[in-house]
């Protein structure tokens, strides 16, 4: 029977998580929908690559600076609450982007949307991790999987398809019916789930993470338009990592901190972090680099960009559950280690990128990358979670999101900038070695093709680095069960009593 409880109160699991599921699918599809359309929106916007990516980059650090403060808001405030709240801002800002008239009204539209969405994904966590027991753990991650990994896969696909014969604008409208599904579901279906306390906001810790995440962001992004050289770029990242430094110390001395960082005591669920960090770095970049290759080294259509990413979008939301059941009988481990190693050939792959690479070779690297990964999101994340004791578990969901939505952001930014400045600087080796000037239009163009790829394999080169180093963590997984924490004193005394 499809009956849960929390306390005394019985409601019906399908419907509230059908309504979670709907929420995480449209607010996942909506961080990826515009990958695909970036080259169209910077020339329809007059912005370059270093800009136009912050819709994404934007979008994901206000994720991450609003994650940290879920642990608080859902002790606040009830599960029905908060889901409603965020469908609503998601879905203000769906309409603000469709209106807007050019590209800082439609960045503050993502910024709202982003902080819905920032609320949604660790609830939605929480309410899996509160209402299915351990044992049936992975198949319900693996249900929540469907949305986190098939929707931003399957993002790109339908993005093409619109981008071809519409305005980017229709990408909103496509949103914003969904999310409003999601929102009506939930108000006839959504049941409060967590307790209800009354817990100070952390007012300092929030600016911290706000510079700390913002200023590293903003130092990565920058480094592709001014040079790592830049004064610009070295002040943002010293401002970031400071302010990071004293976000953790600050934690870690007040009584109720906003980010439990006592949570990495867990040896398996710190490596586990580690790992997933490293991979949605690769990921994330590859999500933009490739759609930049298709669009304006190949000349492919916006349409044949988003079906070359199908099958493996396809494939990714068949996986997902099958994972889900393969973790609960044999653990993360080779779950990680196999998903890991084919993710490691398939980024080296896209490493060697020409002006020849055949479509039927992007669409086999790209479909056996998204099985790698299919193995990878939900075991690894649900293997570290399990080893918390349940009071932490809005604690760790926070943390995972956190680190997660910012290190894709960090990701994006840090591998976009290094395909820029790889461009620029074998751009500048080729001219000067070939006596090319600017005012000669058609050698320029084939020595801007040829130096971009240059910058796009290079900075897949590095995500291929990033994740050997993951495979390499992921052979110490193993499979762990809630610690059991030492009994207070009052419960040490109620027990003697008995």
């Amino acid at each position: 029977m499809d009956t849960s409880s929390t306390g005394t109160v019985p409601f019906k699991r399908g419907p509230l998580i059908a309504a979670l599921l709907i929420g995480a699918f449209v607010s996942l599809l909506n961080q990826t929908l515009i990958n695909v359309a970036l080259p169209k929106m910077m020339l329809d916007l007059d912005v370059g690559a270093n800009t136009a990516q912050w819709l994404t980059t934007g979008f994901m650090l206000v994720n991450g600076v609003l994650v940290p403060v879920s642990a608080y808001l859902m002790a606040r405030f009830t599960t029905r609450v908060l889901f409603i709240a965020s469908m609503i801002l998601f879905s203000i800002g769906t309409v603000v982007c469709i209106a807007a008239p050019g590209f800082p009204v439609l960045l503050i539209g993502r910024l709202i949307q982003a902080a819905g969405a920032g609320i949604l994904m660790p609830l939605m966590t929480v309410v899996f991790l509160t209402v299915f027991p351990i044992e049936k753990r992975g198949q319900a991650m693996g249900l929540m999987g469907v949305a986190m990994i098939f929707a931003p896969a399957v993002g790109p696909t339908l993005s093409g398809w619109i981008i071809q014969h519409q305005s980017w604008r229709v990408l909103f409208i496509v949103v914003l019916p969904i999310a409003l599904v999601s929102l009506f579901l939930g108000l006839f279906t959504m049941r409060n789930i967590t307790e209800v306390s009354k817990p100070k906001l952390d007012f300092p810790g929030i600016i911290l993470s706000t510079l700390g995440f913002g200023g590293l962001l903003y130092g990565f992004s920058d480094a592709g338009t001014d040079g790592w050289n830049s004064w610009t770029v070295y002040m943002m990242v010293i401002v970031g990592a400071v302010s990071l430094i004293l976000l953790v110390w600050r934690q870690l001395v007040i009584e109720k901190p906003m980010l439990e960082f006592r949570v990495f005591k867990y040896d398996m669920f710190s490596l586990t972090m580690i790992i997933n960090v490293a991979l949605t770095m690769s990921l994330f970049a590859a999500m933009i680099l490739v759609p930049i290759y298709l669009q304006t080294i190949r000349g492919f259509t916006p349409l044949h960009a988003g079906l070359l990413l199908l099958p493996g979008a396809i494939l990714m939301g068949i996986m997902s559950p099958i994972t889900g059941r393969i973790f609960d009988k044999v653990g993360a481990r080779w779950l990680a280690v196999t998903g890991l190693f084919i993710t490691v050939v398939t980024t080296w792959e896209f490493s060697r990128l020409t002006d020849t690479t055949t479509y039927t070779q992007l669409i086999l690297m790209y479909t056996a990358r998204m099985f790698g990964v299919s193995m990878l999101m939900m075991p690894i994340m649900t293997a570290g979670l399990n080893q918390l004791p349940q009071r932490l578990n809005a604690h760790g969901t926070a943390m995972y999101n956190t680190l997660r939505t910012i290190a894709g952001a960090l990701g994006t930014a840090l591998l976009v900038s290094v395909m820029s400045s790889q461009t620029k600087h074998r751009a500048a080796e080729m001219m000067a070695s070939g006596g090319v000037k600017p005012t000669d239009t058609a050698k320029m163009a084939q020595i801007t093709q040829e130096a971009t790829i240059h910058g796009i394999n290079y900075a897949f080169m590095i995500a291929t680095w990033i994740t050997v180093f993951a495979l390499a963590l992921a052979f110490f997984i193993r499979k762990t069960t809630p610690q059991k924490e030492p009994a207070s004193a009052a419960q040490k005394s109620v027990a003697a009593a008995k």
